[in-house]
């Protein structure tokens, strides 16, 4: 007994020195933590518990035989973010590279299948070098056991990617396929093929950073949702964000306490928007006025700029946001926008997330580049996800909604349940110039004409009134009051129960 009570401690203490005290130095002098220093900042104190620290891998080619580390470069297990279960592996670049064998993914499918059992997120704190190439395919067909995993848990429980380090080749689909991905700058990156490999194949000559580092990431290819500054910020945000979010589709969002009263009035919303329907104006001085505590996680911030979504909580629940940012392309809506706000809104539905969706848009962008790129297509990806949506949905339309994009943005025809208007909202086919110049072409050669007409159009129109008068609009708000009828009706809509007919999955416009 005491023989096995002292390999048990030899092996506790292999698995815990991970590659060993050499490369933790290395490790630290790229300014990363370990693999187990990150589980214990993201994790509440003493609450984690480890699985498979003994497992090993397989291999027995090239050497490998000759070389096994307990927990073969990743660490398991579950634990609690203020006293709410999680599920997290964590690779260990100190083994191996954290490349991923066999064995490995074994440990990652482990904890994802009994995560979906009993119902919590799923976090991936990824650093890794890559599938393990002395296993060939057996490592290959770990990562597809992983993908196969990813798709099971999609909707079922939220799984978030943290990329702490590299993360390359087959390596970024399960990240990919997950809810939402975290970078760290200037430590972290994603891309298929490397430059090594682009460099030989396209002569494009371009660093790890400029192919997939954070920033590349966040601003250009939209794959990530947050670059963070370093490790540690990039765990304690997590431990933020996992705080908006229900354990799983079967849970309602979470709700915390909070002395921020829902009938709070805010004076300063009456002179938001400018009186000059071409001024723009900020779309989030109004989120974070109307948010308890003005608490706003944003999310993709950097990306599509034109639509801002994220999370806020009123009368401590959760509520998705989606809101057309007039500051940035004047709101329009573009391939890029759609696809933010289009995923957002699913993820949303999936888990039981009520969505506020504040409108100012003048429509679609026009242009070739548009066109070309498939904005019919990827335009109807919002247009499908909001229609598709059975959670409770409050829509606000502060200025303008004109035309398809009216439509879109979570109106009463795609089963918005309470939708509001400002005074200053104006609900039309398209704007008072171009309208004019469409039904009274014959007089564009008089600006006085013109001008006369524009402004009847605009008093006619270009106010709630028409919309309100068939029902479109439930009520025209003082903008002062928006936080309290907002609060009142998604409380109004606690108990909402729509189901859309059976199906074995919808088509979305991919």
């Amino acid at each position: 007994m005491q023989d096995i009570i002292t390999q048990l401690a030899e092996k506790r203490a292999a698995a815990k020195a991970g590659g060993g005290e050499k490369r933790i130095e290395a490790q630290h002098a790229k300014g990363k933590l370990t693999a187990r220093e990150r589980i214990s900042l993201l994790l509440d104190e003493g609450s984690f518990e480890e699985w498979d620290m003994f497992v090993e891998h397989r291999c027995i080619d090239f050497g490998m035989a000759d070389q096994t580390i307990p927990g073969d470069g990743v660490v398991i297990g579950y634990g609690t973010i203020n006293g709410r279960l999680v599920f997290v592996f964590s690779q260990d670049f100190t083994v191996f590279g954290g490349s991923l064998s066999e064995a490995h993914a074994e440990k990652i499918c482990k904890i994802m299948e009994q995560a979906m059992k009993v119902g919590a997120p799923v976090i991936g704190l990824n650093d890794s070098g890559g599938a393990r190439i002395q296993e060939g395919v057996a490592s290959l067909g770990g990562y597809a056991d992983v993908f196969q995993r990813n798709v099971l848990a999609s909707g079922v429980v939220p799984q978030l990617s943290v990329i702490m380090g590299p993360c390359a080749g087959g390596a970024v689909y399960s990240p990919a396929m997950t809810d939402f991905i975290f970078m760290v700058k200037d430590s972290s990156y994603m891309f298929v093929t490397g430059p090594d490999v682009v460099k030989t194949v396209t002569h494009e000559t371009v660093t790890a950073e400029e192919l997939g580092g954070a920033m590349t990431h966040n601003t250009r290819s939209g794959v990530a949702d947050l670059a963070i500054e370093n490790d540690i910020e990039a765990l304690l945000t997590t431990r933020r964000f996992v705080n908006f979010l229900p354990a799983s589709n079967r849970e309602k969002p979470p709700v915390w306490p909070t002395t921020d009263p829902a009938s709070r009035q805010e004076p300063s919303l009456d002179t938001l928007v400018p009186d000059d329907p071409a001024k723009p104006y900020d779309i989030k001085e109004l989120i974070f006025k109307i948010a308890d505590e003005g608490d706003f996680f944003e999310l993709q911030p950097d990306y599509a700029q034109n639509i801002v979504i994220g999370f806020i909580r009123l009368e401590g629940s959760t509520v998705g946001v989606v809101a057309n940012q007039p500051m940035v392309l004047a709101g329009c809506l573009d391939i890029s926008s759609a696809i933010k706000g289009g995923r957002f809104v699913r993820f949303c539905d999936a888990f039981n997330i009520p969505i506020l969706t504040l409108v100012d848009v003048p429509g679609f962008m026009p242009g070739t580049s548009q066109e070309y790129g498939g904005i019919i297509k990827h335009g109807a990806k919002l247009l499908y996800a909001y229609a598709e949506a059975t959670v409770p949905k409050v829509t606000l339309i502060t200025r303008k909604a004109y035309g398809g994009a009216y439509d879109v943005m979570a109106s009463k025809h795609l089963r918005g349940d309470v939708n509001f208007a400002w005074p200053s909202a104006e609900i039309a086919v398209m704007g008072p110039k171009g309208a004019v110049e469409i039904i009274f072409r014959k007089d564009i050669g008089d600006p006085e004409k013109i001008a006369a007409r524009t402004e009847e159009y605009r008093r006619r129109f270009a106010n709630p009134f028409i919309a309100g008068s068939r029902g479109y609009i439930d009520d025209v708000i003082m903008p002062h009051a928006t936080r309290a009828r907002i609060c009142r009706s998604f409380a109004m809509l606690a108990n909402k129960d729509l189901k859309n007919p059976w199906r074995k999955h919808g088509n979305i416009p991919l």
